[in-house]
């Protein structure tokens, strides 16, 4: 007999019932935390998540200012701006870097130095800036890439501005130039000011003058689509370009001085008196600025770097060289300033010798130039007369005269970097060296040998001084300010410094006199110089010892190394009556200073108040010309 099996139709309604009941509250919860969540989102997150959106298509592109250029006095182009193609990563659109670069390296040549560059940006920069990978494309690498574009998220090619230095070597160490932004630059720029940038002045001019030659950056507001590229302009903000500078260089006659100078390495510095502008500013040797803008290869530096000939060392701002005698025009005023008479004698028998001490201090002329008053002094040169000077006057009164003057301190040109050079005294060398001071050493000083150190720069900011007649002007590189856009120009006018003032202002005419018979006297230790010339000028000739000759020893050229030779000095300013130029010459191991750098600086001058310039003649070896300035010294 089968079971009956009953059921309770009212039970299991009952469950049914209450199961979709509870199905219908989850339900209504899940809708009302949706409704919730939708409510939350359109309505109290809209303005965020609506920037987020915004963001996704609206870029920012900052447009990097047109760099100013810079001129000469003549309006000759000195650093320039030309159009390249460059390739643009902007990393926080792309997916893999290192898959990127290598596809692209099959497109266009990619150095280690360009990787490493692009790797030091990525490190350095936001990933949403478009960082350069590569500058200075060439029209076939432009092309490849052009039609391969579309592969490629996150790269662009662009036309840009690059700058570029049209004479090349001839004005490296005035004009600098611009490289790369490094690390240690980002430390100490303002980095919204070289948004979409990666050059920053480095050297010279380029570095001075950085903030006015930059400009200020523009910006895009642009649309772009899902891949990143752009699709239209919003918005745009132009960029206002750097300013335009002017120089007082002369190009022309920074070309004169330089090839003047040969092979020779050394300085040619030739300032305006009335106003202090430089006019020619050469270091010899030189270098090509140009590679170092996007970069110098790593080789090509290092032989830069190693060359004993130190192409990169600024001589005429940064060098550093006992005067000689071209200082001694100095001592001669200290004289006369200190009440001496200028007819008093000093007899020469080619050596002078301290007080109780048998050590001689040997004049250039062995055979000694007999009785010296201070006019036959300075025209002949007679070391002795200045020895004999220098232990009465002492090496205080030097000191104090001399800074009078401006050396042992920055002229204050407009570059970076100015040494102040060296005029000793007794505490200097008690606190530099903890030793006292010896009288020898002020001997040798009255000569400008020991201690004393001067730059190229100070001689001729010197030599204006007293072409001036004791009125001090700081010497200036820029002339003009030009704002392109406001269409301003802002002319610098001379800067004016302290007069050195005497009791008799006869003094200067006397001296001046003097060194004008140096090279137009029938006794001038430079009137070989002066021979030929259709304007009358002041100079004095100088000779600088690199390395000391044992007592009693004779100075044979033939038998020393270059590199241990004496150098050779001249400054001069001319006309005498109207001066328009000074100049200050140091051809390095050149030997003497009426033999070598008298000619150059008489040719710098010939070009600069004639128009014309004599063909070059090599300087002579002959030993028993005056080499001023070279005691004979232990």
């Amino acid at each position: 007999m089968d079971e009956l099996t009953l059921k309770d139709y009212l039970r299991e309604t009952s469950i049914i019932q209450s199961r979709l009941m509870f199905a219908a509250v989850i339900g209504v919860i899940l809708v009302v935390v949706l409704v919730l969540r939708l409510f939350y989102l359109q309505v109290d997150q809209h303005q965020h998540y609506a920037t987020l959106s915004q963001d996704n298509r609206i870029r920012l592109v900052p447009i990097p200012p047109v760099r100013g250029q810079i001129y000469d006095r003549n309006g000759v182009i000195l650093a320039e701006n030309l159009p390249v193609y460059t390739l643009e990563v902007t990393p926080d659109r792309v997916g893999n870097i290192d898959i990127l670069l290598q596809q692209v390296g099959q497109l266009v040549e990619l150095s280690e130095k360009d990787l490493e560059r692009f790797n030091e940006t990525l490190r350095a920069r936001p990933g949403f800036e478009a960082q350069t990978l590569k500058a200075g494309l060439t029209d076939d690498e432009v092309g490849r890439f052009a039609v391969n574009q579309h592969r490629f998220d996150g790269i662009e090619l662009r036309a840009r501005l690059q700058r570029h230095y049209p004479l090349g070597a001839e004005l490296v160490h005035v004009v600098g130039y611009v490289g790369r932004i490094s690390e240690a630059d980002l430390g100490r720029i303002d980095r919204a000011a070289y948004r979409g940038t990666d050059y920053i002045g480095k050297l010279g001019i380029e570095d001075r003058y950085e903030e006015i030659l930059l400009g200020k950056v523009g910006y895009e507001q642009v649309e772009t689509n899902a891949h990143g590229r752009v699709v239209r302009t919003l918005a745009r903000t132009s960029p206002v370009a750097g300013g335009n500078v002017h120089l007082n260089i002369d190009t022309q006659l920074q070309q004169v001085a330089r090839e003047s100078l040969g092979e020779f390495e050394g300085a040619v510095v030739a300032v305006e008196p009335r106003t202090g502008a430089v006019m020619a500013f050469v270091s010899n040797p030189v270098y090509d600025p140009n590679p170092f803008v996007n970069g110098i290869d790593t080789k090509s530096y290092k032989v830069l770097r190693e060359s004993p000939a130190r192409p990169l060392l600024n001589r005429a701002l940064n060098g550093r060289y006992a005067p000689g005698s071209t200082i001694k025009g100095l001592f001669a005023l200290a004289a006369l300033e200190n009440h001496r008479s200028p007819e008093y004698a000093v007899y020469c028998p080619g050596w002078f010798s301290l007080k109780g001490s048998r050590h001689r201090y040997r004049c250039w002329k062995r055979t000694g130039h007999g009785s010296m008053n201070l006019y036959n002094a300075i025209v002949q040169s007679c070391d002795v007369y200045f020895y004999q000077l220098a232990h009465s006057l002492g090496i205080d009164k030097l000191h104090e005269f001399l800074t009078r003057y401006g050396l042992g301190r920055i002229t204050g040109i407009d570059l970076e970097g100015e040494p102040s050079g060296l005029v000793p005294s007794k505490d200097w060398k008690r606190r530099v060296k903890g030793q006292p001071w010896y009288p020898g050493e002020t001997v040798i000083t009255g000569i400008g040998q020991g201690y004393t150190l001067v730059t190229p720069l100070q001689l001729a900011t010197v030599t204006a001084t007293l072409a001036n007649r004791g009125k001090r002007i700081r010497p200036r590189l820029v002339q003009i300010i030009e704002e392109p856009q406001a269409k301003n120009r802002q002319v610098l006018p001379p800067e004016m410094l302290e007069k050195v003032k005497f009791g008799n202002d006869q003094h200067y005419e006397r001296v001046i006199h003097a060194l004008t018979d140096v090279v137009h006297g029938q006794r001038g230790t430079a009137r070989r110089v002066g021979r030929g010339a259709e304007y009358r000028f002041a100079g004095k000739t100088g000779t600088a010892q690199v390395i000391g000759i044992a007592q009693g020893a004779r100075y044979d050229e033939k038998k020393i190394a270059k590199r241990f030779r004496d150098h050779s000095l001249f400054i001069a300013f001319a006309p005498v009556g109207d001066p328009r130029i000074a100049v200050a010459v140091i051809a390095e191991n050149g030997g003497s200073g009426s033999r070598t750098a008298a000619p150059i600086a008489r040719r710098v001058m010939d070009y600069f108040l004639t128009g014309s310039v004599e063909p070059l003649v090599p300087p002579k070896s002959k030993m028993t010309e005056a080499r001023d300035g070279r005691p004979d010294q232990t």
